[in-house]
């Protein structure tokens, strides 16, 4: 007896669930038609999406050799962003870097570093986990001053906070993006 309320419940519920959906279906037309408008043809999902090689090596807006106040403020605070919007963040400035050349970052991660054996070129970087710390993506930073690794930096993956002035360069065809006249604070 209990099971069959049930379902007659559930079969009136649905029954009168049923009314007048016009307004979710001009909602549904309207968001056809903008797909529609923003649909790219196969050529242009073929185009690269990232900046040509000659606007990565466009000189910031501000002087590059200009020093990072590391208690002032700062155009990017990476650091009062929650794991999701400091992810998306850092993956925005990778793949539209001309929107954040010279603008001071401050942010903070595990402490991570690379050196290529064919360059003998060393690497330094803070990297930043997605909200699951599954993924991470990593931007490099070069200290103002001269520095030496170990001495002068602090152990791999401890946790740092880097503030520096974004920048891009490429080595080959590839651009990557940095945090030059960095200091680790």
């Amino acid at each position: 007896m209990k099971a069959k309320f049930i379902a007659v419940s559930a079969a009136a519920l649905l029954l009168c669930g049923c009314g007048d959906t016009s307004a979710v279906d001009k909602i549904a037309e309207s968001n056809r038609a903008t797909t529609q408008e923003t649909t790219k043809s196969p050529a242009e999902l073929a185009e690269p999406i990232h900046t040509t090689a000659e606007a990565m090596t466009t000189q910031p807006a501000t002087e590059v050799g200009e020093p990072v106040d590391p208690d002032g403020t700062f155009d990017i605070d990476l650091t009062t962003l929650s794991a999701s919007m400091v992810y998306g963040q850092v993956y925005d400035m990778v793949y539209n870097p001309d929107d954040y050349l010279g603008k001071t970052v401050k942010m903070s991660g595990p402490f991570a570093y690379y050196r290529d054996e064919a360059t003998q070129k060393e690497y330094f970087a803070v990297l930043i986990k997605d909200a699951a710390a599954c993924c991470s993506q990593g931007i490099e930073f070069v200290l103002d001053g001269e520095h030496s690794y170990p001495e002068d930096y602090p152990a791999l993956d401890t946790e740092i906070t880097v503030v520096g002035r974004f920048d891009c360069y490429t080595e080959g065809t590839i651009p990557y993006c940095q945090l030059t006249n960095a200091q680790i604070v």
